[in-house]
């Protein structure tokens, strides 16, 4: 007959608890994905791809009455290569989408946009043959943030639904747990 094993872990309000991780004494047990999801999570860099007045909000977020540096993104990053969370603040017209494609592609692994505003979310006020209805029919998109223009907290709020959603998210293969890549990607063409 197999042994069973039963373990007791007592949890009060003074034993932190973070994410799947529980603290007790000096010991902390936790999966490699949660600690990588933690981490990832809480140091956002941002790319700046503002197009229209709702940069004018999304800069006004990293300003200090609204301090986005607490949530670990007040690094805005003008180069694709350091950037892991690409923010689409403003309408996005056709002639622009081959440059957020290509400069989406450039970013690396893992990485995740964020649609800010009506216009860049679904056309906004723009139902014309110049601006594309919706960020996602060139990038994926993981949150979308209402407004026209949407306010700075609109935006703190996104980021927040952002970091909730990589704290689920679940490796698939060890591939999935990277933090850097090992082969060079092949660039698709953006037409």
């Amino acid at each position: 007959m197999p042994k069973r094993v039963e373990s007791v872990v007592l949890h009060d309000s003074s034993t932190p608890v973070i994410g799947d991780m529980e603290k007790g004494g000096s010991v902390v047990l936790t999966s490699v994905e949660t600690l990588l999801n933690q981490a990832r999570a809480n140091s956002l860099w941002p790319l700046t791809f503002g197009l229209a007045c709702c940069a004018i909000e999304m800069m006004g977020s990293a300003g200090s009455r609204f301090d986005l540096s607490r949530f670990g993104s007040e690094a805005f990053r003008a180069t694709p290569r350091q950037a892991d969370v690409m923010i689409i603040a403003g309408r996005l017209s056709k002639k622009m989408a081959p440059v957020l494609r290509q400069i989406y592609d450039q970013m690396p692994e893992p990485k995740w946009v964020i649609s800010m505003g009506a216009c860049a979310s679904s056309g906004g006020v723009y139902n014309n043959y110049a601006i594309v209805q919706g960020a996602d029919q060139v990038v994926p998109v993981d949150v979308y943030v209402p407004g026209c223009p949407p306010s700075p907290d609109a935006l703190l709020y996104g980021i927040l639904k952002l970091q909730e959603k990589i704290k689920r998210t679940k490796a698939r293969n060890f591939k999935d747990l990277r933090m850097v890549e090992l082969t060079p990607r092949e660039l698709e063409s953006v037409s």
